[in-house]
């Protein structure tokens, strides 16, 4: 079986997430595609992170029925702040027969020389690069590195806390059953 592993915060999960884990899973050799909740990602601030079990019940919610895509807890257990490098090693030893690779985001792979041990990374593990909105995508000329055309989103994480915390709708930006749970639970500062 051969898992794309989408790492990221999903503050909250959104279409934009949605949509490129299901353009991955439809349009690659991918079995399934599992969205890995990071409990902290150590280039980004942890100011307004909301905890690591809502977020990966809001990326459960969201998921339901699909069975190609699911959410993952893997890095909950493992020292925080998480690495990638860390988490492959755990999932390769956890799951021997499941070959991975991982998916991220134009923007993502331009800063690739700045996480831990990069250079294992690309070397033994398949990267699947999306294009991100005012990103060029990069010129690659790497046998693990493949480019994935995929619907351009613009789709922001930080700009749909800022609409929930100003009391204003998140409809359609976020799938209806995790924004359902996010208004119950006045999560993000929702009134």
């Amino acid at each position: 079986m051969k898992v794309g592993l989408f790492f990221g915060s999903f503050n909250p999960i959104h279409l934009g997430h949605l949509v490129i884990a299901e353009a991955m899973a439809d349009q690659t050799d991918l079995d399934q595609v599992w969205l890995v909740v990071s409990p902290h990602n150590p280039l980004k601030p942890k100011a307004q992170l909301l905890n690591e079990v809502d977020r990966l019940h809001l990326c459960e919610l969201a998921l339901a029925g699909n069975e190609r895509v699911r959410a993952s807890n893997v890095e909950f257990a493992l020292p925080k702040p998480s690495y990638t490098i860390d988490t492959l090693g755990v999932l390769s030893a956890r799951y021997p027969r499941t070959s991975f690779c991982l998916i991220m985001g134009a923007d993502n792979l331009a800063s690739l020389h700045r996480w831990k041990n990069y250079e294992a990374i690309v070397a033994h593990y398949p990267i699947y690069v999306y294009p991100r909105p005012g990103v060029e995508l990069p010129s690659v000329h790497h046998p693990h590195v493949r480019l994935v055309e995929a619907p351009l989103m613009g789709i922001s994480a930080t700009r749909i806390r800022q609409l929930l915390a100003q009391g204003r709708s998140a409809r359609y930006l976020v799938p209806d059953p995790a924004l359902h749970y996010i208004q119950s639970r006045h999560l993000y500062g929702h009134p």
